[in-house]
């Protein structure tokens, strides 16, 4: 998403690095850099206009102007700015002290509201609650379905009375069935439109008063720039939402709005959506976004993704067959397997520290490369994939017709393996270092 802006960025910082000792005259002039990188990326201009002040008035003091390394010091400050900017620290869902807690989905149509109930509902329950789901979105065709389908596929219950019904009754007595059926988090979809109208918000002023939300969620579409920070304005102006989840920021987008919203409305980003899978949602960490967007990386996401992907007995049993040498094409599946649970492959290498946000852009990763060789090793007998060096020239035609690939493709995997195996030997040796991930797990 902060492609763009963390190129332009960093470019804006080379300035400050190519003069040594600065002055009053280059701050002004690196911060100009600064600045029209921001409206590039779609900042609103007052938030733009508020950090460049902020930045100024530290970037010209003694910290910087009389530092060895004044470059290294503005840098640290853009990056203490843009915390600030976005909230500080993490803003967590609030739980009601006695459940249910009532969760109050709101937005515009199409930003992704009844899509990401169902993703907070599929969170919460893999940390231990027991959420139900409630359609109160009688007016957009198939709204109902849909949610019934996603709360199917994460096995959520969902509370409907059709479409008929008035959607302020639907939502109190969707939370009267959650108390009495021992639910404790209720998440309620309600209606959105393609613009902002009067009859809109009454409806959701009045389920507001009906339920009392613990919580009310503004859902926001990252890719409508600009218009986002207007429409969050305007909800929370009418209902005083509580958080904003920012939905699609895995898109094609500039990503202004994860750095206005929280700055205009004072209400923080809780969540962001970052993919089309039911569990691309995270919690938004105003720390580790500024990272990722000054291309720092984002070491402890990839951590978490890693150890929310990894079953610690297999990674014990990975470890010890490489140090024993037992590693198999078996178990070289299976850690594709894994990787796949991280999400996204592009994101996850946007969390890398050093890597290369532009040579990423034009850099693909071809995930079917992964569904390809997956169906090679799957058309590989048990005794092949224990012993890959039995795996003659009959036996590789035999692979590839199995798996729709060429010959060609089969002796690039089994390249691969050993070259990972060769690898995986140099790190389990004594003495080896363990780079920058510790202990850490990974799969190749």
């Amino acid at each position: 998403m902060f492609q763009n802006l963390t190129e332009k960025l960093n470019n804006a910082f080379k300035f400050f690095r190519n003069k040594g000792k600065l002055t009053p005259a280059d701050v002004k002039s690196g911060m100009r850099e600064i600045k029209l990188a921001l409206l590039e990326a779609d900042v609103n201009f007052k938030v733009v206009r508020d950090f460049i002040n902020m930045v100024s008035e530290r970037a010209v003091g003694a910290e910087v102007l009389e530092s060895l390394l004044p470059a290294q010091q503005i840098v640290k400050i853009v990056n203490e700015e843009l915390i600030k900017l976005m909230g500080s620290t993490q803003a967590k869902l609030t739980i009601a002290p006695k459940p249910p807690t009532v969760v109050m989905m709101v937005g515009l149509q199409g930003a992704g509201k009844t899509t990401h109930a169902g993703k907070l509902a599929g969170l919460y329950k893999k940390q231990g609650k027991n959420p139900l789901l409630v359609a109160c979105d009688v007016y957009r065709p198939a709204a109902i379905k849909q949610l019934e389908i996603v709360g199917e596929k994460l096995g959520v219950p969902v509370f409907t009375m059709g479409d008929k019904e008035k959607p302020v009754k639907i939502a109190k007595e969707g939370v009267k069935y959650a108390e009495k059926q021992g639910f404790d988090m209720v998440f309620i979809d309600t209606a959105g439109r393609l613009h902002i109208d009067e009859t809109l918000m009454g409806e959701l002023q009045d389920i507001k008063k009906a339920v009392d939300p613990t919580e009310i969620l503004l859902t926001v579409d990252a890719m409508i720039g600009q218009d986002a920070v207007t429409v969050a304005e305007h909800f929370n102006e009418q209902l005083d939402v509580t958080g904003v989840i920012l939905t699609k920021l895995d898109g094609d987008t500039r990503g202004g709005a994860a750095l206005s919203v929280r700055h205009v409305t004072g209400k923080p980003i809780k969540f962001i959506g970052t993919g089309e899978k039911l569990d691309a949602i995270e919690p938004f960490y105003p720390d580790r976004m500024a990272s990722r967007i000054l291309g720092m990386g984002d070491v402890l996401s990839l951590i978490e993704k890693a150890e929310q992907a990894y079953d610690a007995k297999q990674a014990a049993e990975l470890e010890k067959k490489i140090r024993e040498a037992t590693f198999t094409l078996d178990d070289y599946l299976d850690q594709f397997a894994q990787l796949k649970k991280m999400g996204n492959l592009e994101s996850i290498m946007g969390m890398i520290p050093g890597v290369n946000k532009s040579a990423l852009k034009d850099a693909k990763i071809d995930e079917g490369q992964i569904a390809r060789t997956e169906a090679i090793i799957r058309s590989m007998t048990k005794k092949e994939r224990e012993k890959p060096e039995i795996i003659n020239a009959s036996r590789k035609v035999r692979i590839a017709k199995g798996s729709g690939t060429a010959v060609e493709d089969v002796n690039k995997l089994l390249k691969q393996f050993e070259n990972t195996k060769k690898m995986m030997k140099q790190l389990a040796a004594p003495g080896a270092k363990r780079g920058m991930f510790g202990k850490m797990k990974l799969p190749y």
